[in-house]
């Protein structure tokens, strides 16, 4: 299976580890602000796409009003089963769909949302085709991407520390993909490619990911992401050798208590 093709697998135990430690230690913070920017629009139907787990179809069912209807996507059916099961504090359509190919007719929705999923898409274009297709006109599409790995410190430390491991074929997975997609002009090129005339709007948004130790930010990346994927392609017996050498390359600059360290993401919105 080529890197591309494992970055999108979530099998396993990914999705438990990944709600379990991923989501508090980096989502939370953006779905919050997603959801926040979202309900400073009027809208009555709200279609997520690359859901996850939900962490922001849970807050955007507690922060926009009951009157607004929440279909909640994921091209993963393990990953969405695993939402339905923990659940939201109001009903929710849960669908499994790819954002490539949305099974919903022309202009249904008042927004399209999209937390940190747009990275995974093959053919960006093609799936911003699809989103404001599905919106009506002057609908808005608001989703969030990683910024460079640089500015996000654990993820960082991570990478560093598998290149060290496996030196002659080090995991990128998290410099790929998750960080891959963050260049203002690409974006906006991407958007115009996919039928979006009007300019979009980029914000750069930083925040703390805090966890009790350092052992919390090298589990959620090495085994609740499909870095651990990677690390199992090239040696099936080491995905705990390197969770352990990560979690010490964190400890060492961030201490060995609770860690604290920046993430840093773009959000954007642009109007069909």
């Amino acid at each position: 299976m080529s890197g591309a093709e494992s970055d999108k697998v979530f099998g396993g135990s990914i999705p438990q580890l990944y709600e379990k430690y991923l989501v508090p230690l980096i989502f939370e913070p953006y779905a919050a602000d997603l959801a926040t920017r979202l309900a400073s629009r009027s809208v009555t139907r709200v279609l997520e796409i690359a859901a996850g787990t939900g962490v922001v179809t849970r807050r955007l069912a507690v922060t926009l009003p009951e009157r607004v209807s929440i279909v909640a996507t994921d091209l993963n059916q393990t990953m969405l089963e695993l939402a339905s099961a923990i659940g939201t504090s109001r009903p929710v359509e849960w669908r499994q769909a790819d954002a490539m190919q949305l099974p919903f007719p022309d202009g249904t929705f008042d927004a399209v949302a999209c937390q940190f999923g747009v990275m995974f898409f093959p053919d960006k274009s093609r799936a911003f085709s699809e989103a404001r297709r599905v919106l009506r006109p002057g609908g808005l599409f608001i989703f969030s991407v990683w910024d460079r790995i640089e500015d996000n410190e654990f993820a960082e430390g991570v990478t560093a520390t598998l290149a060290h491991l496996f030196p002659a074929d080090p995991p990128r997975f998290l410099a790929r993909t998750p960080h891959g997609y963050h260049d203002h002009p690409t974006i906006s090129r991407d958007l115009a490619g996919g039928g979006f005339t009007a300019a979009p709007r980029i914000v750069t948004v930083a925040a703390r990911s805090r966890a009790d130790s350092a052992r919390v930010p090298a589990l959620a990346y090495c085994q609740g992401t499909p870095l651990r994927n990677e690390i199992e392609a090239r040696a099936p017996a080491r995905v705990d050798e390197a969770t352990d050498a990560a979690a010490e390359v964190i400890a060492q600059r961030f201490g060995r208590g609770p860690v604290d360290g920046k993430i840093q993401a773009h959000v954007v919105t642009v109007e069909a």
